[in-house]
């Protein structure tokens, strides 16, 4: 490791957690399997699942802290508290059910180290199943290859800094990041609104742009470092299936474009009021509702597709 690489600052690794045991002792495991060590784990617990204080307890890891919350939090509560209580210079919000590499901490170290005092890092990402093999779905294939900087495509590629409106522009279109494998500086999110208790799926990208707003730059890495799993019974997917989530994008859309004419961003707001992606996404989803004979969910999600507001 290089001189300025071992100076970066030190990381904090929050994990919200609520669900699935196994996954979460997996995940827990993928950050202890770091080759760099400079890092401590706090676990959030807003669940009541048996025997994961004692599982916890028996690590016996001092890098490893765990919590359990006396009440539930919800999704957004939960978030909020781990990014209070994050207290070095940068933090990531592990997904319980995804996967550090073991290079994860030392590659995010090395792209800080070429940009200090960045606010967010996205590293390179491999995508899962619930089973934890390789899957490709459309919406990643579409996130690779129609939203993400063309640079990232190249094998061995530099890595991209991004920032103000050509970033929002980029994220707004379609939004490529993976929320949970994204490295902050910690002072930028922590001086932020926070995630919206009104927002359960897209309260992640709420926050980026208000930091992209603020001035934040992003660095994007195409070296893989993080295994993102895809499966049903994520957030999203479930939100996706009843068709919540796109109530909650037209309301985020809409607000986000009237702040961003606002700021003189015109391009940006243009591309937040249309949301394509997001009525692509809808329309995705009619032919299994259709084929499940969810003649509202149908309406409801060709309504969306088809609105221009």
């Amino acid at each position: 490791m290089t001189e300025s690489a071992a100076a970066a600052p030190s990381i904090d690794i929050l994990m919200p957690y609520y669900g699935d045991v196994p996954m979460m002792q997996e995940s827990v495991r993928s950050v202890l399997a770091q080759s760099d060590p400079d890092w401590h784990l706090t676990v959030v617990d807003d669940g009541d699942a048996t025997g994961v204080p004692e599982w916890f307890a028996a690590l016996g890891d001092s890098r490893v802290t765990y919590l359990r919350n006396p009440k539930n939090l919800g999704i957004s509560g939960n978030f909020q508290k781990c990014v209070e209580l994050a207290s070095r210079d940068r933090l990531v919000m592990l997904g319980c059910d995804d996967l550090l590499m073991p290079n994860y901490v030392a590659r995010v170290r090395e792209l800080e180290a070429r940009r200090p005092g960045i606010g967010l890092i996205q590293p390179g990402v491999e995508v899962i199943d619930g089973s934890g093999e390789p899957t490709s779905s459309l919406v990643d294939t579409v996130k690779r290859r129609r939203y993400a900087p063309k640079e990232l495509l190249q094998e061995g590629g530099e890595p991209v800094v991004l920032a103000g409106e050509e970033l929002a522009l980029s994220l707004l279109r379609g939004n490529w990041l993976y929320f949970p494998s994204l490295c902050w500086r910690t002072d930028a999110i922590q001086s932020s609104a926070g995630f919206r208790e009104d927002l359960r799926v897209v309260q992640d990208l709420a926050v980026i742009i208000e930091l992209v707003e603020r001035g934040e730059e992003l660095l994007a890495d195409s070296v893989p470092a993080f295994k993102y799993r895809r499966h049903s019974g994520s957030e999203s997917s479930q939100r996706a299936v009843d068709g919540s989530r796109f109530d909650e994008s037209r309301r985020f859309f809409t607000e986000t474009a009237a702040r961003l004419d606002e700021i003189g961003w015109g391009r940006a707001a243009l591309v937040a009021r249309r949301h394509r992606s997001e009525r692509l996404h809808a329309l995705a989803l009619a032919p299994s509702a259709f084929l499940q004979r969810d003649a509202a969910l149908v309406r409801r999600l060709v309504r969306y597709a088809a609105s221009t507001k």
